[in-house]
């Protein structure tokens, strides 16, 4: 679906009403940014009523928890502490090149 496709309107019942870009468009910018907002409005959501998390699901997914084994965090380990000797010797390898401090 392009931008200028008609898009169905969020929060209302699926196939009753599709608007499209350009119109949506021109109503943001014939409203007026300085009106105070209706005490029964409803915030804008894409899965439709009653969504109660402050970001949308399309704008930010949920964190993905999975365990992972020993071996990454070992590598991790190794590698943090290789980077922590070298240090603790004054050389420095920022660059990928073992130097003087």
């Amino acid at each position: 679906m392009t931008m200028t496709e008609a898009m169905p309107v969020s929060g209302m019942h699926a196939g009753t009403e599709s608007i499209s870009d350009e119109e949506l468009t021109a109503q943001a910018l014939a409203a007026d940014p300085e009106a105070p907002i209706a005490p029964d409005a409803v915030a804008w959501s894409l899965s439709g009523w009653g969504n109660s998390q402050l970001l949308p699901v399309w704008y930010m997914p949920a964190p993905v928890t999975g365990r992972r084994g020993w071996r990454p965090k070992a590598i991790a380990a190794v590698i943090i502490l290789g980077f922590a000797v070298i240090n603790g010797f004054g050389l420095c390898i920022t660059y990928g090149h073992l130097v003087p401090a």
